[in-house]
């Protein structure tokens, strides 16, 4: 299989996948490793290195969706809980989650050099940090581990600073899910390619 082939079947076999356990394949070490790697080499507009990650293993993967837990019982009505409780204790029962932010004070330092662009900075901020998801998702799959990606965002933010003390201009996006799959994702459909894509010119 040359690199090209390798990349491709990582991308296909990357799929959300929910039920998790606990019994990684491979060390807290590597997880981190992978994280460092996105970080150090993903793109970023102007090279600006927004993205911030929170890695949370074990009792703090486990907090972290209780107080998840705990904010949508306050929104979440009480007939309907039950479902919203089974879900996020399957969060819960998985090896850890990457939470992925944007440093807001890079994005205003961008802004105020570059005025031309000010508008843009918040949109390429986004992009960047949805990079960092596909890279480490695509990764921890290639090494083995099931993830799925989620939003509880704005939601848990308070209480996500609060308890990680993490700083006011770090602004919570997404949250990656992982452990060892317990069970294959399910057929994934597909739009047809003619509506998707357009190509013009000859090589």
């Amino acid at each position: 299989m040359t690199a090209l082939q390798s990349l491709q079947h990582i991308a296909e076999t990357r799929r959300s996948i929910y039920a998790l356990g606990k019994n990684l394949s491979i060390s807290k070490n590597q997880v981190i490793q992978i994280v460092e790697h996105a970080l150090l080499h993903t793109p970023s507009s102007f090279n600006s290195q927004s993205t911030r990650a929170l890695v949370l293993f074990g009792i703090e993967h486990e907090k972290l969706w209780e107080l998840a837990k705990e904010e949508l019982g306050k929104v979440v009505p009480k007939e309907k809980f039950s479902s919203t409780e089974n879900r996020i204790n399957g969060f819960k029962a998985a090896a850890g989650s990457v939470l992925f932010f944007e440093d807001q004070e890079v994005i205003k330092g961008l802004q105020e050099k570059l005025p031309l662009y000010a508008e843009n900075f918040p949109i390429w901020s986004e992009q960047t940090n949805a990079m960092h998801q596909y890279a480490i998702w695509t990764a921890l799959t290639a090494a083995g581990a099931g993830a799925n990606l989620q939003h509880y965002n704005p939601l848990i933010d308070a209480k996500v600073s609060q308890t990680w003390n993490i700083p006011d201009h770090w602004k919570l996006r997404a949250q990656l899910i992982f452990g060892n799959a317990l069970s294959p994702a399910g057929q994934k459909d597909f739009l047809p390619m003619e509506n998707r894509l357009k190509v013009c010119g000859a090589l």
